[in-house]
């Protein structure tokens, strides 16, 4: 098994702290594999751009290291929706030998960021969470409501996806996004599991957001980051917000429509799955994100309406 950390780089400049996390789930390694392209892309500008300076540090994580082995989305739970104060106080308070493997995951994770946060003491933080999907259908963001979330989403050029935070706990945005202490999240949506290019989208992403926080230069961020997330975002909106959420019951034989991709519309009374009780039909107009096609997870879809 690997290590939680990645690899650092750290700036000749003082700036912000910029955390990547790649694979919360262990069957999505575009995060992990595009954190290392990213790497790999500062070793080389580096050594033949003499005027290239980073500002402030930017570290690598992985999420789940027992699922990353077993390729699979979790273990025992799902760890993107563990992230609550509740949880913490839970798995402290029960010894050691009785945690699950997302126990022991959700505590060295958390610890492992608030150390490098301490290490560094930057006068802020961003943590991008890298995620990919089952359906195919374009790329997106996950931002709390605030306008700084707001904005750092919007410069990854990718549809913003609001109101997560706010309906669904325990996931990075809704523990790690402190606005009050200059400490944000957002998540990165790049594709489909499955398709190679959800990697380079996903480094893209991750350049983007240096030049954003102020890392990089602008001149020394290549074009075609932006064409590449750009091109995918075409004819999608801008500013979404989740307005519905499907979550599966424990025993539910829960069986999504095939066909689903993400911002394909939906009309209130369509049928998109079905259980054990029979037909389950979209309670709203809206458009479909994120549709369960994974043995793994209670997320069966979520329903974002357009603001922009």
């Amino acid at each position: 098994m690997e290590g939680r950390i990645i690899d650092k780089y750290e700036g000749v400049d003082p700036g912000p702290l910029l955390i990547c996390i790649g694979s919360m789930h262990g069957n999505e390694p575009a995060g992990m594999l595009a954190i290392q392209e990213v790497f790999r892309l500062l070793d080389i500008e580096t050594g033949f751009n003499p005027g290239f300076r980073y500002h402030g540090s930017f570290v690598g994580i992985r999420g789940n290291l027992r699922a990353i082995d077993k390729s699979q989305r979790f273990i025992d739970r799902d760890l993107n929706r563990m992230l609550l104060k509740e949880e913490m106080d839970r798995i402290t308070s029960t010894p050691e030998e009785l945690w699950n493997s997302e126990d022991r995951e959700c505590i060295d994770l958390i610890r492992t960021i608030e150390e490098e946060k301490r290490k560094h003491k930057p006068s802020a933080s961003l943590i991008l969470d890298l995620h990919t999907t089952t359906a195919d259908g374009g790329i997106f963001t996950i931002a709390a409501d605030d306008q700084m979330s707001s904005n750092l989403a919007k410069g990854l050029h990718a549809p913003v996806i609001q109101g997560f935070a706010e309906k669904l706990k325990g996931t990075t945005v809704s523990y790690f996004n402190r606005p009050t202490e200059d400490a944000f999240c957002i998540v990165f949506e790049g594709g489909q599991h499955d398709d190679p290019e959800s990697v380079y989208r996903t480094a893209a992403a991750i350049v983007n957001c240096m030049r954003t926080i102020g890392s990089v230069d602008s001149r020394d961020v290549d074009h075609r980051h932006d064409g590449m997330l750009i091109r995918m975002s075409e004819g999608l909106p801008k500013v979404t917000k989740l307005i519905f959420h499907y979550r599966i019951t424990d025993g539910e034989q829960f069986v999504m429509k095939p066909g689903y991709k993400n911002f394909q519309p939906l009309k209130a009374g369509e049928i998109v799955a079905h259980n054990e009780h029979g037909p389950i039909a979209s309670p709203i107009d809206g458009l479909m994100l994120m549709p369960k096609y994974q043995p793994l997870g209670d997320d069966g879809f979520f329903i974002v309406e357009v603001l922009e």
